[in-house]
């Protein structure tokens, strides 16, 4: 296999093809990364469906099969359903996604009754005409990936060249018109941009597939980063990716369309990305979720830990004691149990595996308790306290509080009777201070 594939890359034809796809990926990440973030995912796929009309008209025009003039007909024809999408956004009651479907399956239907005509007119040269819909890249000769590859070249330069202005429209368009931007010029340009970039890859990925070549690399790229420029960069890399290795194994696979191969390795990017993202993906949304899990078994052992301590009935409590007062999963409270012995937070006492605090532990203890009861009395009376601005238990700790409102909280411990009762030598509840351990 290797041998097949170091062959056909020597090919001159194959060169040609790699270079083609890779910069439509490329382009396709990068104006894609826009379409995403202004939330007009489906304008591609709406283009693409619309282009079909155009190139069955250009078709019909010239009388014979042209790249560049189907081209031209697809862009106009997906320039002309933007329009009409904004058209009827503008003035009617209908919403974009319906006006999106409207636009999608009428000019879809129309350029399949065109195709269907010139499959059946008798012309004899509309061979390969029907290649559009679902695309093949094996079809196009040096001339068709050159204009290809020129235009995704242009698409590229003019988003590098006006990047400023598209990044202004696309977060703040209001700031944009404020300070003089030409917001409707930028906003027809960088749809044209996106129609070009649809119309270029219908010839590789096809009418059917070029709005997951657009959206795919852009959704992969968003899980890696929170930056703009980054986003653009890793984007157009995994479409360039994508072309480049869907085109590879096209070349050595019998009857494989070049087309949903790219989109197949651009899903497999994508699934990669889903999975092993750093902050975004599923697996260290598990990990950070198993985290949290963790740590609120220990508080919430401790917490169990201090009201049974508080009751004053004993001092030491089994297992089954700790799970009645909150329920917890026996394998979270087992692993409470043992980081809080190797903490020195808790001894095992020698009657029937029975567990108590620590003076240690009763420290630690009893902060994670004044701080949710801190936390309940800002709840209760979160109206008189909203200047605070705390959001979460923490923030009663974190915040950085005035002595008046310090001592406002506990006052009200007081007079809702929640003020802790095991005091350890350390704390000094008449002066209000509060202090942190890590759990």
């Amino acid at each position: 296999m290797i041998e097949a594939l170091l062959s056909q890359i020597q090919n001159p034809n194959t060169q040609w093809v790699l270079a083609g796809t890779m910069l439509l990926g490329i382009a396709s990440g990068v104006l894609g990364s826009f379409s995403l973030l202004r939330k007009q995912s489906l304008i591609g796929d709406a283009m693409a469906h619309a282009a079909l009309p155009g190139v069955c008209i250009a078709f019909l025009l010239y009388g014979s099969k042209s790249l560049l003039w189907f081209l031209v007909g697809a862009a106009l024809a997906g320039l002309l359903a933007a329009w009409f999408i904004q058209v009827i956004i503008n003035h009617s009651r209908i919403k974009e996604d319906s006006a999106l479907g409207l636009v999608l399956s009428v000019f879809f239907g129309f350029g399949i009754v065109l195709l269907t005509f010139i499959q059946h007119n008798g012309a004899g040269n509309q061979s390969g005409l029907d290649d559009f819909i679902f695309g093949q890249a094996a079809s196009m000769v040096g001339s068709d990936v050159q204009l290809i590859s020129i235009i995704a070249s242009i698409l590229l330069l003019l988003t590098a060249v006006f990047f400023k202005e598209f990044k202004l429209i696309t977060f703040d368009p209001q700031f944009a018109k404020g300070i003089g931007i030409p917001t409707t010029f930028f906003n027809g340009l960088l749809l044209t941009l996106i129609v070009s970039a649809v119309v270029i890859g219908l010839q590789t990925v096809g009418v059917v597939l070029m709005a997951a070549m657009l959206i795919t690399p852009a959704i992969s790229a968003r899980y890696w980063t929170e930056n703009l420029n980054q986003m653009i960069v890793i984007a157009g890399f995994i479409g360039g990716i994508s072309g480049m290795t869907g085109t590879l194994l096209s070349t050595i696979t019998k009857g494989m369309a070049t087309g949903p191969l790219i989109i197949v390795a651009a899903t497999v990017m994508f699934l990669i990305s889903l999975i092993f993202a750093p902050r975004r993906g599923l697996l260290a949304k598990g990990i950070k979720q198993l985290s949290l899990r963790k740590k609120t078994a220990i508080e919430q052992t401790l917490l169990s830990f201090y009201d049974l301590t508080e009751l004053g009935n004993s001092a030491a409590f089994s297992e089954q004691d700790l799970l009645e007062k909150r329920t917890l999963a026996p394998s979270l409270n087992k692993y409470a149990l043992r980081v809080l012995k190797n903490r020195h937070l808790i001894i095992e006492t020698n009657v029937d595996q029975q567990w108590t605090l620590t003076e240690k532990g009763l420290e630690a203890a009893y902060e994670v308790v004044l701080q949710q009861r801190l936390y309940e009395m800002y709840l209760m009376h979160e109206m008189e306290l909203a200047q605070l601005q705390i959001s979460s238990r923490d923030d009663v700790i974190l915040k950085e509080l005035p002595s008046d409102i310090k001592d406002r909280l506990f006052k009200l411990l007081k007079v809702h009777e929640r003020t802790p009762l095991l005091l350890p030598k350390s704390a000094n509840l008449g002066q209000g201070s509060v202090f942190t351990s890590e759990l």
